[in-house]
């Protein structure tokens, strides 16, 4: 027998993989404005975590107790993972308050709006009146409102305290980051070698009194950022009726008014606020309230502007050029000289593009399939594909509903897709469809031809330019015959298909 004591539980390995994202932030020898990046990796993978794992976690102990069973492990798995994150969240303190006085150190200065000058604060307010005002839209926080399904996922808020005559009403402003970017530089003070940068939610603070000037009387007004983190899980409809499209569509409306599995707060904020905000969310014994900084969503910082020298980021990649793709007037040609394998980010991912591009229009090509899981928001696979189906090629498409924070897109896709007069695939019930495969017939003189595109990382342009992977294209009979197979089992999953050289 195995013993237990041999294994990690593997939400806490995925916390010690994070720690090492949080290790590249506090090293030295990496770029300074890439260690402010990395902390926004941190984060980012942090939020996921909680959205995913947490949750999964949460979610067994209530099934437990409900069904009657002891959910003991669980609870002490949650109290482990609680007091990891806390731990780790002091060290992403600590690295933060050391990167910030690195820039200092480099002429950059991210300052708040209590370090404002007279004339800085002046332009402060008129970029709060010309291009933030229109995107505050304040939630009070009074009578029966429903904190909990009025909030979003992940996104930061500031818990506004309007104080009049010693008490308190509050109010919930949403940092609009979705809407511009979170980091704004202030001009320049002639003579002067800083550079200032103030975040979008330091306007917000700066300019706060002219939100509530005209409508409410108070003699102060405070306010403390925090964020709310949701179960990213959902149930499917078992009502034979509805389409799997149907289904996922009320599925992602069911992720968005899920429970909360994570509250996030600033540390300064007042007992009574917390109280008052935790009360009014319903927030559980089994969620993380987990005290923070001053900021939410760090995430943002992947984003982190360098507005100094070049040598404090990485100098960007030359992506290279496939000789063999380079030597030939078209894929296919170089494709049938021999099979070519790419590695991203390395290689030029635009092969790909130019592979699906040129069947688009290639007057030998009958019919084109591939597998989406997810794509950019600029697609140029799905405008080829789409121009392949106005050039009267036979295009199909598997489109993965399922594919986790990429549903509500994907849905949308195969919609744009089935109007184009393309056939759009879902997959197979119950299996997520997570292959990257593209297969090209093509009628050429010595009969009709297969050219398929095996890969690891999906067709998405923006990420083949950060992912490792792999990609490979082939027109070897046997393989491209079973890559064929594959499209066929995913359309017809009751039939057997017995593969020699793909693992399916």
């Amino acid at each position: 027998m195995t013993n237990k004591q041999d294994f990690i539980e593997k939400e806490l390995s995925w916390l010690s993989f994070n720690e090492r994202v949080l290790q590249e932030a506090a090293d030295a020898n990496v770029p300074i404005v890439e260690r402010v990046r990395f902390l926004g990796i941190y984060s980012n993978n942090m939020d996921e975590f909680f959205r995913v794992r947490v949750a999964d976690v949460k979610r067994k102990i209530f099934i437990k107790k409900d069904q009657g069973e002891d959910a003991s492990e669980d609870r002490e798995l949650l109290k482990k993972i609680q007091k990891k994150v806390i731990k780790l969240g002091e060290r992403f303190d600590e690295i933060y308050i050391h990167v910030l006085k690195c820039l200092a150190r480099r002429n950059i200065f991210l300052i708040n709006e209590q370090q404002l000058s007279p004339e800085q604060g002046e332009w402060v307010n008129q970029y709060f009146k010309d291009n933030v005002l229109q995107y505050i839209n304040p939630i009070m926080c009074e009578g029966k409102i429903d904190l909990a399904q009025v909030l979003d996922d992940d996104i930061t808020y500031l818990a506004v305290e309007l104080i009049r005559k010693g008490e308190s009403r509050y109010s919930l402003v949403e940092v609009p980051s979705d809407d511009m970017s979170r980091f704004i530089e202030l001009p320049r003070i002639k003579g002067q070698k800083r550079r200032c940068i103030i975040m979008l939610d330091n306007i917000i603070r700066y300019s706060l009194k002219s939100v509530f000037k005209g409508n409410y009387k108070f003699d102060e007004i405070h306010a403390y950022s925090m964020k709310m983190t949701r179960d990213a899980e959902y149930g499917l409809s078992e009502d034979i009726d509805q389409s799997l499209l149907e289904q996922m569509s009320l599925s992602i409306k069911q992720r968005m008014t899920a429970e909360p599995v994570r509250f996030v707060y600033d540390r300064e904020m007042p007992k009574s606020t917390l109280n008052y905000l935790l009360d009014k969310i319903g927030i559980s014994n089994y969620d993380a309230v987990i005290p923070g900084g001053r900021y939410h969503n760090f995430r943002d910082f992947i984003s982190f502007p360098n507005i100094g020298r070049n040598y404090l980021e990485y100098s960007p990649l030359p992506r290279i050029e496939s000789k063999k793709f380079a030597a030939h007037k078209s894929s296919f040609q170089a494709i049938s000289e021999g099979d070519i394998l790419l590695y991203y980010p390395y290689h030029k991912f635009n092969h790909f593009t130019e592979f699906v591009r040129q069947a688009s229009y290639d007057p030998k090509v009958e019919h084109i399939s591939i597998s989406i899981y997810r794509v950019a928001k600029k697609s140029r696979i799905i405008d080829a594909l789409i121009n392949a189906a106005k050039n009267g090629k036979n295009v199909r498409v598997v489109v993965e509903l399922r594919a986790r924070f990429d549903e509500e897109a994907n849905i949308e896709w195969a919609k744009v897709l089935t109007d184009a007069g393309i056939k759009v695939d879902f997959g197979v019930p119950a299996l997520k469809c997570h292959t990257k495969l593209c297969l090209i017939g093509r009628n050429e003189s010595d009969g009709y031809k297969r050219y398929a595109h095996i890969g690891t990382g999906n067709f998405h342009e923006k990420t083949a330019r950060i992912y490792t992977d792999f990609s490979l294209f082939s027109c070897h009979d046997e393989i491209t015959a079973e890559v064929e197979d594959v499209f066929n089992f995913i359309r017809f999953s009751y039939k057997h298909y017995h593969f020699k050289h793909l693992i399916v």
